[in-house]
């Protein structure tokens, strides 16, 4: 007798899937029915192979009951995902023989002869196994067998106390087929697993996945993104702050610039979030692997996430500046990825984010830029309550967060497709201006919750020293339409490094 045969509550039963277990709190309870319903493709199948093979890890039986797939089918299906099925019971209903002369008579049969045959055929293997897992596969055959909700009902009703006599934790699972939503079966399980699957407008289809209900079990609500890749479902749990401690807090470390750390009213903060907008190419990416190589060269770890450019422009760039990120790849102290949105869910982009905090150790976090990661979103109510729940956890974790968000236009109506600098703890603003006749860079900060920031603007320049951040500027017209226009002495601009 197993742990959890002795003492149901006492132990969980894993489903083989790290991240559904996390959503449950530590897994199913044992010797319970449950429900998990999708429509075909969304992955059921997989799951319950899953389930069946964690248990045999343990030394727990499994049994897997097909009413609509053949054995070589699901072997098949467990070959795709590396998995031998050798330690399971599979056990195909409809016979190879089950449409012969001698069997034709069986169409004739009422539908309650057949559906009782059936169900006593599942008792019958059942208490030949006497397996500790089963999945049954799946009830869509069970109810078009019944043709009537009163007496598909019964038949469930029946199963599941048959099922608790034999101390068996069952999967039954749904392909969503009936009419109408099938609340009956809802209120007869011990919990219910939704799974879905989305089609954008381009792209790979999202799926994803909810718990309808889970008694006794405090469960993490809500949609978890998923993904079916070869050895199972890989499950990413909504990213919920208030879950993750909150780590000591740290003194302000510099930008790799005193001229950008005087900006910021004594450099970046742990635990905050710094906003750099500006339309493209004014330096924003520079900026940010220049605060990124400061923190390197600290001996700190960093992440980088890159959904505009590719990943060896970014190097190549980056090294003409004179910041060199290849010896921190090598070394492992910096992670960079290259993300694209199009293939990648949300809940998966939180997850390398938690990832790369907690198994990297990333003190800092570059997001490049969230334009990208925009329309990777169903609308802009869910990314913005994304961003702040992701946000709040790098702020607990004490991480240094840098957010990229390209603007629309170079002079005049500068727009962004999304407001977020009230998620933000600092934003950096960086523009273009006009003086005398020649087209500059600058650099202000808008607002920052941690210090009292210079209010002043700044101009800079990037050459091959990287991000170089000059003295105050003060003689401007129009600062505030969006489109500067320095009308000081030549003088007090820098010199152009060209011109040394």
């Amino acid at each position: 007798m197993t742990v959890s045969s002795m003492n149901p509550a006492s132990a969980r039963a894993l489903t083989g899937i790290a991240g559904l277990d996390d959503i449950l709190n530590g897994g199913l309870t044992p010797e319970r029915m449950y429900l998990i319903e999708g429509t075909p493709g969304t992955g059921k199948t997989t799951l319950g192979l899953g389930f069946l093979l964690a248990g045999a890890e343990i030394g727990e039986s499994g049994l897997y009951i097909t009413l609509a797939e053949t054995e070589v089918e699901l072997r098949a299906v467990g070959r795709t995902h590396g998995w031998s099925l050798d330690t399971l019971t599979l056990f195909e209903m409809v016979p190879a023989d089950g449409f012969g002369e001698d069997q034709e008579q069986t169409l004739l049969h009422p539908s309650e002869v057949e559906l009782g045959e059936t169900v006593r055929d599942i008792m019958a293997k059942v208490d030949e196994v006497r397996p500790r897992r089963v999945v049954l596969d799946s009830l869509s055959e069970l109810r078009l067998l019944a043709q009537s909700p009163i007496r598909y009902r019964r038949q469930i009703l029946a199963l599941k106390h048959f099922f608790s006599t034999r101390h068996c934790t069952v999967l039954f699972l749904d392909d969503k087929s009936a009419t109408s939503h099938d609340l009956q079966l809802h209120s007869i399980a011990h919990g219910v697993v939704s799974l879905e699957q989305m089609l954008a407008g381009f792209g790979a289809q999202r799926r994803r996945l909810h718990v309808v209900k889970m008694r006794g079990v405090r469960y993490r609500g809500g949609y978890h993104d998923f993904e079916i890749e070869r050895g199972g479902l890989r499950v990413y749990p909504r990213l919920v702050a208030s879950d993750h401690a909150v780590a000591p807090t740290r003194p302000p470390v510099s930008s790799g610039s005193p001229e950008l750390d005087a900006l910021l009213g004594g450099g970046l903060v742990p635990g905050t979030a710094t906003l750099l907008t500006g339309p493209a190419g004014v330096g924003k990416t520079t900026a940010s692997v220049q605060c990124m190589v400061a923190a390197l060269k600290r001996g700190e770890k960093a992440a980088y996430f890159l959904f505009d450019e590719r990943m060896p422009t970014l190097l190549a760039r980056s090294a003409a500046l004179g910041m060199d990120l290849q010896p921190y790849l090598d070394n492992g102290a910096l992670e960079l990825r290259a993300i694209d949105p199009a293939e990648m869910s949300p809940g998966e982009f939180s997850d390398v984010i938690r990832n790369a905090v907690e198994q990297h150790g990333a003190t800092l976090v570059v997001v490049d830029s969230l334009n990208a990661y925009l329309q990777a979103m169903p609308n802009e109510q869910f990314l913005i309550l994304q961003m702040h729940e992701m946000l709040t956890y790098l702020g607990q974790k004490g991480v240094v967060s840098l957010l990229i968000l390209g603007l629309h236009g170079v002079f005049g109506d500068i727009r962004s497709d999304v407001d977020l600098s009230y998620l933000s703890d600092t934003v950096v603003q960086l523009r273009y201006f006009e003086a005398h006749g020649e087209v500059r860079q600058a650099i202000s900060v808008i607002k920052t919750r941690t210090a009292r920031h210079e209010r002043t603007i700044r101009e800079f320049q990037i050459g091959s020293d990287g991000l170089q951040v000059g003295n105050p500027l003060r003689q401007f017209h129009g600062v505030l339409t969006g489109a500067p226009t320095f009308s000081g002495e030549g003088t007090t601009l820098m010199t152009r490094q060209t011109d040394r």
